[in-house]
């Protein structure tokens, strides 16, 4: 693609307003820029959108379920109308449930602490940590990393067949990698987990914000999100799906909210009746504001057309994709293949540069805000990079200094809100640092690569 093709076609929609479009930050070359927030992969920025929403109910902020007064009775409406706005979003069944919890990680340590005995969980390495780690209390089975959306479903066909004694099972899945943005057969796995008597929860975090996600339509039995990759960074996420295994579990925690009722017994103990709704799992005071800025989030998303977005984050990640192919030292990382489905995440290598250096870089030279490490997701990335998978690392730490060897990977990522302009210059920067160097000297400290004074 030329330089001349990235000039935006107008009949593709703009980018949706967001908070932080206009805000410069200092470079350590001199002068100011305009920053590029291209990390939305971590938490992209607020919809305008949610931020007016949130400050026009602020005001009127009051307890949820726990109040006769005006604002109270508010909250609660607006609280519940939240819950089915999110339902809608979702393309949630008649029956299903959509609790509100912290994040994706919240939302798939719940579902975990509601499996039933004995349930088997079925789950591949490629996985982001929210969705590896918590079924470690189960009987887990890692899947290895599939190279074709076809050898994922073969891998956990046989997994499923071969389990012994057979009985409850779950499997685990993204939506879209938040390393290589690479889409998941979705439907083929629901298929062959409900042939083989298992469900299927959705790790839908790096989906949601960029496609249309249906509960019915992929026929998952759950789908987990967060609100802050959604643009409503308010300290929300999702957990919405099938009720029984929510239900017959334990509440997530105990307390006010969860509890229907409580009585003392004559032994001098307490016996609990507790909810069998969403509530069930969402003890202590809600977090309306969080609620209610997702339920912002899935509007704006749902009026901009996801037809218009899609389309203009396809172009974007083709720009990106076709540029980075132009420039022989970057190796961009897939488990697919080029050809490949993705939503606008990408990870790369660059040849001679310490990942980290590379995106300290970016950031102190040209305003341009990237992510540098594992990500989250430290058996995928070391088995994209061909680096032993006992290798020690923290997420997101660097383990060289500038110029030595790096064991990690540099991640651009966009969505909705980033503008035509954020992506050309990140391109240009990426040629001339590769091509001319840095033009500052850097230093590793606590454990990150940072501008020498």
């Amino acid at each position: 693609m030329s330089h001349s093709s990235a000039v935006a076609d107008p009949s593709i929609c703009s980018p949706l307003p967001v908070l932080g479009r206009d805000v410069t930050v200092p470079l350590v070359t001199g002068g100011e820029v305009t920053y590029a927030a291209l990390d939305y992969a971590a938490s992209a920025p607020a919809l305008q959108r949610v931020w007016d929403d949130v400050a026009a109910y602020a005001p009127y902020y009051g307890s949820v379920h726990r109040g006769a007064g005006y604002l109270s009775q508010l909250s609660t409406d607006l609280f519940e109308n939240a819950r089915r706005t999110v339902a809608d979003f979702l393309g949630c069944r008649a029956d299903d449930q959509v609790v509100f919890t912290r994040s994706t990680t919240d939302s798939l340590n719940l579902l975990a602490r509601a499996l039933p005995a004995d349930c088997r969980v079925f789950v591949f390495e490629t996985e982001h940590h929210a969705s590896l780690l918590p079924w470690q209390d189960s009987r887990v089975t890692y899947l290895d990393a599939p190279r074709t959306p076809q050898q994922a479903v073969r891998t956990l066909e046989r997994a499923l067949a071969d389990r012994d004694p057979y009985g409850p099972a779950l499997v685990c899945v993204t939506g879209a990698s938040n390393v290589t943005g690479e889409l998941w057969p979705v439907r083929e796995l629901a298929a062959a987990a409900h042939a083989h008597g298992a469900r299927i929860v959705l790790d839908a975090a790096q989906l949601a914000p960029h496609h249309p996600v249906d509960i019915a339509d992929l026929d998952v039995d759950w789908v987990a999100f967060s609100g802050h990759k959604l643009y409503a960074p308010f300290g929300a996420g999702v957990l919405a799906g099938r009720a029984d295994w929510l239900r017959a579990a334990q509440p997530y925690l105990a307390g006010g909210g969860a509890s229907r009722r409580v009585t003392r017994r004559t032994d001098g103990g307490v016996d609990v009746e507790w909810h069998e709704s969403a509530a069930r799992h969402e003890a202590g005071s809600p977090n309306v504001i969080g609620a209610y800025a997702v339920a912002s989030a899935c509007k704006a998303l749902t009026e901009a057309g996801w037809t218009d977005l899609v389309a203009r984050e396809q172009r974007l990640i083709e720009r990106v994709r076709t540029g980075l192919a132009g420039i022989p030292q970057v190796r961009v990382l897939s488990l697919f293949g080029d050809d490949a489905p993705r939503v606008g995440v990408i990870s790369f290598v660059v040849e001679g540069w310490n990942s980290s250096h590379f995106a300290a870089a970016l950031s102190a030279e040209y305003g341009i805000g990237v992510r540098d490490g594992l990500f989250c997701a430290h058996p995928l990335v070391r088995t994209l990079l061909g680096t032993d998978p006992q290798t020690q690392g923290e997420c997101g730490a660097p383990e060289a200094a500038p110029g030595e060897k790096s064991l990690n990977a540099i991640r651009v990522s966009f969505g909705a809100g980033t503008p035509d302009e954020h992506v050309e210059r990140f391109l240009t920067a990426v040629r001339e640092l590769v091509t001319e160097g840095a033009k500052w000297t850097y230093r590793t400290e606590d454990g990150r690569c940072v501008p020498a004074v």
